[in-house]
């Protein structure tokens, strides 16, 4: 991307482990770059603006989407955990952040869904952007929420919104199932920029993995982003196959979620 596609961008969650990563990648596809979290993200540096606040803070959010061209949202409880940390941030703040879109005329968003959105498919069977969702706790609970949230948005405002469904996005690939579902960081870069600036996106639901040799999920309906992964998980396919293995009626080995199939019931 050799010009600058956007006046200001909106990228929150910034101070989680995606957003420091994307926090010096987006910015050469903006002239600024707006920095949003709940916790420190340190000082703004040329070409940013760092408003610290939290999405469950309707009018904090809406001053926060003002003056946006277009959104990243990688805000939120990012793991899975009781009900009412998660109900504030994912679900009560997604509708705060889309709400203030609508009123500010923002009119593209790229959400960070989850592979856990659809957790309770199993291992080896190959979903398509159109299966429905299986979440596998609280926390895909409220990314299939967000799935249908940015859809009513659509279809009602004309906010456009590619959501996400993130496997595992981190240096290297961390046990056997990774190898599945790893996003190597340049993967992750892509598929964001794809979707910032990807024409007519709609609605559109895609699932963020790298070039890996097995597959769970199948792309070809999202073929429109242009999203061509470049990256495989097979260099560290040696060391973890070197692990041992998890048994086979171990639910983390059954479903596709893994170990948050497994996690909760949590004390209100």
């Amino acid at each position: 991307m050799a010009d600058k596609v956007f006046n200001r961008l909106l990228l929150t969650g910034a101070a989680g482990g995606l957003g420091r990563v994307l926090r010096e990648r987006m910015k050469p596809w903006c002239n600024v770059l707006r920095l949003s979290d709940i916790a420190d993200m340190g000082a703004a540096q040329a070409g940013e603006e760092v408003v610290r606040c939290d999405l469950a803070d309707a009018p904090a959010i809406d001053g926060l989407l003002k003056g946006v061209d277009a959104l990243v949202h990688l805000g939120g409880v990012s793991v899975e955990g009781p009900w009412g940390p998660i109900l504030a941030a994912n679900i009560a703040g997604l509708h705060n952040v889309y709400e203030s879109a609508r009123r500010h005329g923002v009119k593209r968003a790229v959400f960070a869904s989850s592979n856990h959105a659809i957790g309770f498919h199993k291992q080896g069977e190959v979903l398509d952007v159109n299966a429905p969702p299986r979440p596998d706790g609280n926390y895909g609970i409220s990314k299939a929420f967000g799935e249908d949230l940015s859809r009513f948005y659509f279809d009602r405002y004309g906010i456009e919104t590619v959501c996400m469904r993130i496997g595992s996005s981190f240096p290297e690939p961390r046990d056997r199932r990774m190898l599945i579902t790893w996003l190597s960081y340049n993967d992750l870069t892509e598929l964001v920029r794809c979707a910032l600036t990807a024409p007519d996106v709609g609605h559109t639901i895609v699932y963020g993995v790298s070039n890996n040799r097995d597959k769970w999920w199948d792309n070809s309906g999202a073929a429109h982003l242009g999203f061509v992964p470049k990256d495989s998980s097979e260099p560290f396919r040696a060391k973890l196959e070197a692990t041992a293995a998890l048994p086979e009626n171990d639910p983390a080995k059954i479903y596709q979620g893994g170990a948050f199939v497994k996690a909760g019931p949590y004390e209100n």
